[in-house]
């Protein structure tokens, strides 16, 4: 058993993120069969990520504030601090701060083979589609018939 050494806040960097957005590794992976990462990240108002999509998926738990997740049909899910999201392997998607607060969720993902792919970045999202139409996560998910 041991106390893992706390690894210093990194700002993420620019060409994946609008605003400012820092990162704090919880669980990296020890051992060759080990795949799972974790990590606390926080976002200033309006701050978030470019699109993007996960090989294996990805869940986040919002734990401070208000965020914004939104898929390439336009959706978009408020999210508050306590409810988790899912992303299936392969949408793409973003995350970001609601205007006006601040978010911060743990992201949970699996490694793929080669972990420099796993996360695959695209374009930044436009303010467009940052400011898009709006849903409470909760009623998206009954009407869709569930989470993810």
């Amino acid at each position: 058993m041991n106390i893992e050494p706390t690894i210093p806040t990194t700002k993420n960097p620019p060409a994946q993120f609008s605003g400012d957005v820092w990162l704090d590794p919880i669980a990296l992976p020890h051992e060759p069969d080990q795949t799972m990462v974790v990590a606390t990240v926080r976002f200033a108002p309006g701050a978030r990520t470019a699109w993007h999509s996960h090989q294996h998926g990805q869940y986040l738990r919002v734990t401070q504030g208000v965020g914004r997740f939104g898929t390439r049909d336009g959706n978009i899910i408020e999210v508050h601090a306590g409810q988790t999201i899912y992303t299936p392997p392969g949408e793409e998607h973003w995350h970001a701060a609601a205007p006006g607060c601040f978010m911060e969720h743990l992201a949970m993902l699996q490694n793929g083979e080669d972990p420099s792919k796993t996360t695959l970045w695209g374009e930044h999202i436009t303010d467009d589609e940052y400011n898009g139409r709006s849903s409470n996560a909760e009623d998206t998910a009954t009407s869709t018939g569930g989470a993810g």
